[in-house]
Parts: structure tokens; sequence; C-alpha cells
């Protein structure tokens, strides 16, 4: 209610002062006048400034506090929406829009709220302003009346036009976020496949009809300032032709004339005003809007799992994840006793997460009903883990009890690399667990499971991303009837053969449904598809029967867990890389006390040098044009008056007209100069940032957060975008009109030369002062910023996760106390910009003060019409500066966008793409021969060796197998093939060409991978098998049927342009294998890497693509990380890595007779 009484004192205060300024005319003109009558006016005339400043502030107060809370609360109903909405939903939102209405549109309303008043305020200060113009001109006013009515609908369809654009401009800007964020979410893949330049043109393309739009408003906001700034001016000309038209007696003089000006001037801001309102509003509407319908999307419903004490069952439960997906499980009837393990088995695709995520109560029950008693744990089959500390990461909310801890990390095979470590269980995993490998971010997620001591488990193949032996080990010490969780409800999904034997139940699902169920032994003696898949995959039944638990311990006696070496270097590196990154964005936040001069001039480069003088001479030109036709005007009222009229009537008032239009049309070509300039920059900037990253290696990503990333994609584009082109308009213009009021003050009473230096040292004083707050402020609310969106982003990843424990309120408290650090440094900042009014107001209250004392002191040396254009300027003179000095500091703080995207498009850059002088020959490598001599790798300058003095040669044609405990170095190997990481010494050499020696893309397009984690982008799904158009569909089709994937993508409507949602999340794990599979098949080089790439998959489709392999890849090279031993059991040669170093390399007939580390593996596996 304190804004509602404020602004009518504040609207009525504004009219004193032109009062004042009238009855100082009088005083001027009147020579008999006593002298105190003048000094008294000038005291007012200060005082009634200095009130008016005071609760002007109070006011801004109240309405910027008011807008930062709102936008608060917008941010935390969006955060606890996303915790709820359905998996369709999450399809229709992505990320990156959900990103955006947090940062952007949340931001909108604050804008509001800071205008809001002006609703009203503005049009009652219109009829304010008429009113005095009416007693000061009689009814001649009405013709400007007439024009300002005529202007709204101009102004109306200007704001229509806008609001359209803007729409059209979000749409562009959230598919680019969207897909800013796939590319960073999988730019290893990216980086794998030579892919950069397809979805860099992908992003150019949106950018380009982005920018378009931006042009086009761009051009739309020059007429309007065109409008503005010309309408007070039109109207003044109006009206005062129409007065001395209608009646020769009509005489222009000082205080009419310079009076009327001022009332103009008054009514300025409200018509410029009331459109920017009016397009701040149509912008909030269209935030609205798009927040309205985030918010009605369906919600995951409460009363999906029924919570009960007795069993945990599924009965005649249909559910499904959304209306269009075809594999889901159909009328399940499923009972599952306490304290019992039940294995769920079966094919890709079959149903098998659906049904784990059915049991959560995260798909769509179409009818029946699922009960649970107790509280549940749920390891999902891709590990989620949060950015924090191993510790946290485990505990999860949970209270520390150390001796339960230590035994769960025993268990969970993490106890004896936590000394290798660089912090031990502090030490801080990096977002989406990017410092981790697949089967440590596993473990992690499995530990945190096993801590919760919940009722319940579903653990939906937590052993596929897992050596074999370290496989083992979890299940005895941790799943199997032995481990950990003996005695609790267990239900696991694997396609690990070897466990089966100790399940209580096994329930084989086929196409959705339950094909088989019972115990192992009676499932064997069924004879039916099971028993038959057991005998084709597992020669020898006893490996069921008997557990070699004296193996297991000796084996766990030397295993390291799934960290190991290659896991030390990584984490001393990426945790090096954290700190490092941490302590230079503090840096930057903290000790820079002011923007280098460095980042306006490359701004001013990306605008144009050229553009850049332009646009300041017209200025200067509109300035002159404006100062000309106020002396004129100042003219025209000393003119004398003969017989009751004025002579040259009409050319004073065409010359007056001459000279404003030719403001107007200054101002509009300046304004369109900048537009131009601004989209050039903007263009300029955003290429080079996306080229930089694309060209960035794979450990600044590694190393940086994504959030951070988009951050620079998002937040600072949109500045350098929409903020900055007219924050430098509105600065150039305050600048130039506060220059001229003291040049019209100092020629009219040159005694203003006296206070003019103190004035401008306390001015300068304060602008400084409060750049250098204002500016470390800014930085303090962006630091905190970056935080709520990564927190988001890792919310809506895991928000499965956080529901099945039922953390959803501690993380809604986290996002809270997050949002709550970024408000605490935003109310500074609005204290700031209220410190800062008062004081530069104080100074334009003083040039008001001193340019009417002046005029007292020397009024029988000045005319009125000096006396009038001298207090006019003057009156104006407190709002400009206050704008200037903020413009100037908003400048400054936004110009730190540029800044930001600087610094990330100047990062240090990975090998060029092309080499045009050494390229290889277009059938290279023909033969597909492998050699590593003397090679040694670290991930990053100053840490250990990961590899070392590597040694070796693989003969065209050979299938090779590489294993190892994990950390050995296996999947280093692979990334040296493609050159993620560089060598530190020696070289290899593919059909003898150095691969140092050419191009990135000319090597990485010449090798296929098939990677652990599939990624998958939103878009067709013959977009993410041929994102070049290379291929005919033909082709594909083919790759898809060798691929097992031709069944499934048949059943599709669309076919090849099936539409892959964010991630893939609309096909199972395995099914976006598969798609990496198709992938190969369609490149089909001489040289095929294989990272773990079946991992996720059932043994019968995993015997498929080994024999797709065997056929498709006959002639080529094939090099095989595997945790499935039985898949490289008839390769020509096995390399066992230990500890970076080559430990045994042989056929795996002779490595078994050896009886060294691969026969330890191969015995843990059953095969041998």
């Amino acid at each position: 209610m304190t804004l509602f009484f404020q602004a009518p004192s504040l609207t009525l205060m504004l009219f004193f002062p032109q009062s004042s300024c009238s009855i100082l005319i009088q005083f001027v003109s009147n020579r008999s006048a006593p002298a105190w009558w003048g000094f008294l006016v000038a005291g007012l005339m200060f005082g009634c400034s200095i009130i008016q400043t005071l609760i002007l502030h109070q006011h801004f107060q109240y309405v910027f506090v008011t807008g930062i809370r709102l936008r608060a609360g917008i941010t935390g109903v969006i955060y606890r929406k996303a915790l709820v909405i359905t998996n369709s939903a999450k399809r229709s939102s992505t990320l990156g829009e959900i990103v955006n209405l947090m940062s952007v549109d949340a931001q909108r309303f604050t804008d509001l709220v800071n205008f809001l008043n002006m609703l009203w305020s503005a049009p009652m200060q219109i009829i304010l302003a008429i009113y005095f113009l009416w007693q000061n001109l009689g009814p001649s006013v009405l013709a400007g009346v007439a024009l300002m009515i005529l202007l709204i609908p101009l102004n109306g369809a200007i704001a229509m036009k806008t609001r359209a654009f803007q729409v059209e401009q979000m749409g562009y800007k959230d598919s680019r976020i969207k897909l800013m964020s796939e590319i960073l979410s999988g730019i290893k893949v990216l980086k794998l496949y030579a892919w950069e330049l397809s979805f860099s043109q992908m992003i150019e393309k949106i950018r380009q009809g982005e920018l378009q739009v931006l042009r086009k408003m761009a051009f739309l906001n020059a007429v309007s300032t065109f409008t503005w700034f010309s309408a007070p001016f039109l109207v003044s000309l109006i009206t005062f032709a129409v007065y001395v038209s209608v009646d020769d007696k009509n005489i222009l003089d000082a205080q009419k004339a310079f009076v009327s000006l001022s009332l103009f001037n008054i009514l300025k801001f409200p018509l410029n005003a009331l459109p920017q309102v009016i397009s701040i509003l149509t912008q909030t509407s269209v935030s609205l809007k798009r927040i309205q319908h985030f918010l009605n999307h369906e919600e995951l419903d409460p009363q999906r799992l029924e919570m009960r004490i007795g069993f945990f069952s599924a009965h005649a439960s249909q559910l499904t994840l959304d209306s269009w997906f075809s594999l889901l499980p159909t009328s399940l009837n499923l009972q599952v006793p306490k304290g019992s393990l039940v294995a769920i088995v079966g094919p890709v695709g079959c149903g098998k997460t659906s049904l784990i995520s059915a049991l959560l109560g995260e798909m769509e029950k179409l009818e029946g009903k699922v009960a649970v008693k107790g509280s549940v744990a749920y390891v999902p089959q891709q590990a989620w883990i949060q950015n924090a500390t191993l510790q946290d990461n485990v505990l999860f909310g949970q209270p520390m009890d150390q001796k339960r801890y230590q035994g769960i990390l025993e268990a969970c095979a993490l106890l004896t690399d936590l000394d290798v470590l660089p912090g031990g269980d502090q030490t801080e995993i990096g977002e989406k667990g990017i410092n981790l490998s697949g089967g440590q971010r596993q473990r992690v997620s499995l530990a945190r499971a096993v801590y919760s001591d919940a009722d319940i488990f579903l653990l939906d193949d937590p052993l596929s991303a897992v050596d074999s032996h370290v496989a083992k080990h979890i299940f005895d010490h941790v799943i199997g009837p032995g481990g950990v969780l003996g005695g609790k409800t267990r239900i696991l999904v694997t396609h690990g053969v070897s466990f089966l034997s100790q399940a209580d139940l096994i329930i084989v699902l086929g196409d959705g449904r339950v094909s088989e169920a019972g115990s192992f032994s009676a499932l064997l003696q069924q004879e039916g598809a099971f028993a038959e898949f057991l005998r084709n995959y597992v020669p020898d039944d006893d490996n069921f029967q008997e557990e070699d638990s004296a193996t297991g311990i000796t084996e766990m006696g030397t295993v390291r867990g799934d960290w190991g070496r290659e896991a030390k270097m990584e984490k001393g590196c990426l945790g090096q890389g954290e700190d490092h990154c941490g302590r230079l964005l503090e840096i930057s936040a903290f000790l820079a006390l002011q923007v280098k001069l460095s980042v306006f001039w490359a701004y001013a480069k990306a605008v144009g040098l050229c553009i850049s003088v332009t646009v300041c001479f017209l200025y200067t030109c509109q300035s002159a044009a404006a100062i000309g036709a106020n002396i004129w005007l100042s003219d025209w009222t000393n003119e004398p008056v003969i017989n009751g009229t004025q002579s040259n009537t009409s050319l004073r008032l065409g010359v007056y007209a001459a000279l404003g239009i030719l403001q107007g049309i200054f101002v509009m070509m300046s304004s369109f100069t900048l537009a131009i300039g601004g989209i050039q920059a903007a263009r300029t900037l955003h290429n080079n940032l996306l080229a930089n990253k694309m060209h960035s290696p794979q450990f600044f990503y590694d190393t940086t957060p994504s959030g951070r990333i988009l951050n620079r994609f998002s937040k600072d584009i949109y500045v350098i975008d929409e903020v900055i082109p007219p924050t430098i308009l509105m600065l150039l213009g305050t600048f130039f009109n506060s220059a001229s009021t003291l040049v019209v003050i100092m020629s009219s009473t040159p005694l203003f030369v006296v206070v003019i230096l103190p004035l401008a040292g306390l001015y300068i004083f304060v602008q400084r002062f409060y750049a250098a707050t204002s500016r470390q402020l800014k930085r303090l609310e962006s630091v905190s910023r970056s935080p709520i969106y990564s927190h988001f982003s890792e919310t809506v990843t895991g928000a499965s996760v956080i529901r099945a424990y039922r953390r959803s309120q501690d993380f809604m408290a986290i996002s809270d106390a997050k949002v709550d650090a970024n408000q605490k440094s935003c109310y500074p900042n609005i204290i700031s910009n209220r410190w800062l009014g008062i004081r530069v107001e104080f100074v334009g209250n003083c040039v008001v003060f001193f340019a009417a004392l002046f005029a007292v002191i020397g009024r029988q040396s000045l005319n009125p019409g000096l006396v009038g254009l001298s207090v006019s300027y003057a009156l104006q003179v407190t709002l400009s500066l206050n704008w200037m000095v903020r413009m100037a500091s908003d400048l400054e703080n936004n110009i730190v966008a540029v800044e930001r995207v600087r610094e990330y498009s100047e990062t240090k850059t990975e090998a060029p793409w092309v080499i045009e002088g050494s390229r290889p020959p277009p059938d290279w490598p023909h033969q597909g021969e492998v050699e590593f001599v003397n090679y040694s790798v670290r991930y990053r300058e100053g840490l250990e060796l990961v590899l070392k003095n590597l040694s070796l040669r693989v003969k065209g044609g050979e299938k090779v197998g590489i294993v190892g405990r994990t950390g050995a170095g296996k999947s280093s190997m692979t990334l040296c093939l493609f050159r993620i990481l560089e060598a530190a010494q020696g070289e290899i050499l593919i059909d003898g060409v150095n691969i140092a020696s050419i191009g990135l893309h000319d090597l990485r397009s010449m090798l296929t991978i098939i990677p652990q984690d599939p990624v998958l982008f939103s878009g067709t799904l013959r977009m993410n098998l041929d994102p070049f158009g290379k291929y005919s569909d033909e082709e594909m089709w083919q790759a898809l049927e060798l691929s097992s994937l031709h069944k499934f993508v048949g059943s599709q409507p669309q076919g090849l342009d099936f539409e892959c949602s964010e991630g893939g999340e609309n096909l199972s794990v395995g099914q976006r294998q598969l798609v990496c599979l198709a992938r190969a098949l369609l490149r089909k080089s001489r040289i095929l890497v294989l990272d773990e790439a079946t991992a996720a998959i059932d043994l019968e489709t995993d015997g498929l693509i080994q024999a797709t392999i065997r056929s498709q890849f006959e002639g080529c090279t094939v090099l095989t990380i595997a945790h499935r031993l039985n898949t490289i059991m008839d390769y020509t040669r096995v390399l066992v890595l230990d500890k970076g170093t080559i430990a045994e390399f042989d056929s795996p007939t002779n490595l078994i007779m050896a009886r060294g580390i691969f026969y330890g593996m191969a015995k843990d596996a059953g095969l041998a």
C-alpha cells in the first residue's frame, strides 16, 4: 500500500519547479521586485527538489525489493514443479527451456514491478501537465492533445508487433539453448565422431533466425524512439503554432514559452514511459503464458504408489511411460515376498527399466494398483552423481554413522581407494560425476542406496558398468544372500547370468509381459526359452551351483576397486581443475577492481569502429540542433512587441520546426546505426564463443561445470543481444543532454563556472565510488546465480532418484538456500542504487539552485528569455545526470558479459581439425595397422603419466581385446587413438602415418568408436545416425537391420523420422547402444573401437552384436575394451594393462595357460 501513497505525492511535486520557474521569470522581468523574493524562490526550488528526491527513492526501495521477492517466488514454483512433472511433460519442456523460464522470464516480472505504478501515474501526470498548459496557453493546447491521441494507435501497433517478435525470438532462443545444452552433455561423442561442424551449423542456423528477428525488433525500436523523442517536440510545436496563429494578439513571451516547454518536458517522461510499460507488459504476458504452460504440465499422481504394510507387490497393474511408447509393461501381476532377491532378465527394450520405474511410481498407471511396504532405495541404470564430495554422495542427507559408513565403503570396494584420492572421501566429484568412470559412478550410487538402509532396494542393472571380478565382489558382499543387503527385499535387473542361481525368484520379461517366472532350478527344468538361453551362454552349469569364495577373497586382496591408478590421475587432474577454476572465478569476482578498457575496445571493434564514430557524430548533431532550437525560441520570446503583435512569426515558427524535426531524424539515424552495429557485435561474439567451444579440448569440459558454460550462451549472450545496445543509446542520450545543459547554463549565466568544478568533482567521486561497488555486487550476483541453475540442472536429471529416496523437500530447501544467497547479493545492489540516486540528484538539485541563484544575482544584465532557457534546461539536468551515471554503471556491469564471453572465446583449443598441407589419402587407413611407439600420456601438464612407455603393434584385421583392472588405462588408450588425450612422448602410427601430423577430423572421421555411454540428441533418428546427410535411407535401414533395431523402428509410424527426446530418454539404454552400433555400421571404417559398448545389453543381443561385428567388420581391425570376457575369448590377441603398462599381450588360450592376471579374471567370470 505504501507504493500507492508515495506515487501521487511524487506526481504532484513534479509540477512545483515549473510554477517556481514561472515566478522566477516574472521576477527577472520586473526590475523593481525586491531581491529577497528571488532568493526565496531559488531556495524553495532547491528544498522542494530535495524532498522529491527522498520520496522518490523510498518508493524505488519498496518497488525493487518487491520485484526480487517476486522473482524468488517464481523460481521456487518452477523448481517445485520440475520435481513432480511426468516423463512425457519433461519431453515437451526440456532442461534448456526450463532454465530460460528461471533466468529470463522470471526477470521480466521484476522489471514489470518497477514500472507498474506508471500505468496510472503516467496518465495522471499527462492530465496535470495539460491542465497547467491550458492555464498558460488556453485552448491552443488541445491541438497538442489531439496529436498525442493520434500517436497512441501508432505506439500500440509498435507494441503489438514487438510482442509478436518477442514470442518468435524466445522460440529461437529456447531452441538454441536446448541444443547447446545437449551438445555440452554429449561433447565427447561429438569429438569422437568428428560431428562438431554439423552441430555448429545447426546452432548457427538457429542463431541466424534469432538475429533476423532481433534486427527487425531493433529497427522497430528505432522508429519507436523517433516517435517518442519527436512527440513532445511536435506537441509543443503544434501548440505554439496554433497559439500564435489563432490571434495576432497572442504573444509568445519567455514566461509562456519556457514554462510551457518545462511542462512539455514533464510530458516527455510519461509519454515515453507508457509505451515502455506497455512493451514490458506485453513481454511479461508472453513470459506469463510460458510459465503457465509449464506449470500446467501433467504431474505424477501422488496416489500412483500405495504405501501399505505387507508384501511388496505390483498387482494387475497396466503401466505406461506415455501414450505412444510401444515397449512397456502390460497387464503385469507380480508379488515379491519380503526379504527376497528377485532377478529380472530379458532382451533389450522388453520393459525391465520400465518395470522398475513403475514400482517407483514414475510411470502413468492406466489401471490396477502398485503397493509397497516400507522405504525404497533406487540405483538407476545410469548412475546419478551430485556435484558434491564423495561422502556427501554416499550419505545423501542421512546422519553420519562412521562404523556403518566404513563397512559400506568396504563392501562396495571403495575403501582401499580413498587413500589415493587427493582428499579421501572429501574429494569433490564434478558435475554429473564427470571425473569418474562409469563403474565408479555406479558403485558410489550403490553405496548411497546401501547407506540409506531402506526396506526395499530397486537395482537397475548396477553390475553392467563394472568389471567381472568387481561385479562378483559386489554381489557377494552387497546384493547376494550373504551380503550387506541379505534379508532386505531386492529387485535386481541384470544381464549377468552367473548370479542368477542365488536369486529366490527370476522373472523373465518379453515384450512387456512376464514370459516365465520361478526359481533358477525350476526355470531350468521347464526347458523353456530361458533354459535354452542359459545353455547357449553358460557352457558350465556348475558355475551357478558353487561359490569360489576363496578366489573372491584372493582377488579382492589385489582389487583397487573401480578407482585404481587411472582414477587417481583423473581425480587429481580434475580436482585441481575444479579448484583452479573456482579460484579464477573468485579472483575475477573480487579482485578485479575495474573492467579493463580492452573489453570496451573489443566491443567497439565487434560493433565496428566506423559505426561507433558515426553514432557519436549523429548524437553531437542532434544536441547541436536541440540547443539551436531552444536558443532560437529564446530569441523569439525576446522579440519586441509592436502594436500588440510580434513580427516574423512564420519565419520563427518554420526555423523552430525545422530544427526540431532535424533532432528527431538524427536520433532515429543513430538508433538505426547502433542497431546494425549491435547485431553485428552479437553475431561476432557468439560465433567466436561457439567456434572456440567446439575446438576446446575434452579436459576443459571435464573441469568446467556445464551450467557455467551454458550461462555464457544464455544469460551473457542475452545481455549482449538485448541489454547493451539500448544501454549505450541511453548513455549517449543522457551524456549529450547533460553536456548541452551545462553549455546553455554557462553561456546564459557565466558565473555558473564558479560552481561547475566542485559539483563535477562531487559527481565524479560519487560515480566512481558507486561504479566500483556496483560492479562487484553485480559480479557477486552473477557468481551466486550460476549455482541455482547448476543445482536445478542436477535436480531435473536425478528427479526420479530424489523422489525414490523421498528427498524432494530437502532439495527444495537447498534450492531455496541458493536463491536466498543470490538475493543477498541483489539486495545490497538495490541499496547502492538508492545511495547513488540521492547523491546524484543532490548534484542535479544544486545545478537548478545555482542556475536560479545566479539568474537572481545577475538579473540586471539578463533578459527573461535567457533566464527561462537556463532554468528550463537546469530542471532537466537532474534526470539526465542520474540516468547518465546509472547507464555508465549499467554499461560497465553489463560489459562484464562481453568479458565473460571473450574469456571463454580465448581458452586453449585443441589441434586443427584439418591441416591442408598434411592430409591423409582418401582411402586411409587401407590396412588398419595400429602401432604404439614408446607412447606415454598424462591428463594434463604437471600430472603423473597414465600410460607409460607403451610399445605394441596391432596388425591390420586383428581383433584385440583390452582388459585390466579399472584404472589400468584401458579407456585412456582409446582416447589417445582419437587424440582426445595428446601424447606426452612417443607416437601412434596408423598404416605408417603419425596421427599427430594430421588434422583431428581427418583422423576421427576415419576411425569408428562405440562409446561406453550411448549419447543421443533430440531430433529424428535419421539425424542421430547421419547428421551430415551422407547416407541413403536404404543404407540406414540396412544398418538398423544389422543392429537388431529394424523391428522397433519399423513399428514406429514415423520410421527414420522417429523423434528421439533429449538424451534419447524415450529409448532404453540398450536401444541407445544399438543406435550407436548402427552409426558404426554406417561409417564402416577400417578400425573399430568398442569401449565396453555392450555392458548395458542382455547376453542374447550382445551375441547378435558380436556376430554382426564379426561379419560386417571381418577385415577390419577391432579393439575392444571388455567387461564380459566371453565376448573376446575368440579374439586374435588380448592386451592386459596394469597401472598404465603392458602386463600381458598374447592369444586368450596362451594367456590362460600362463595363469597370470588374465587367467584370474577369466576364472572369476567362469571361463577358466
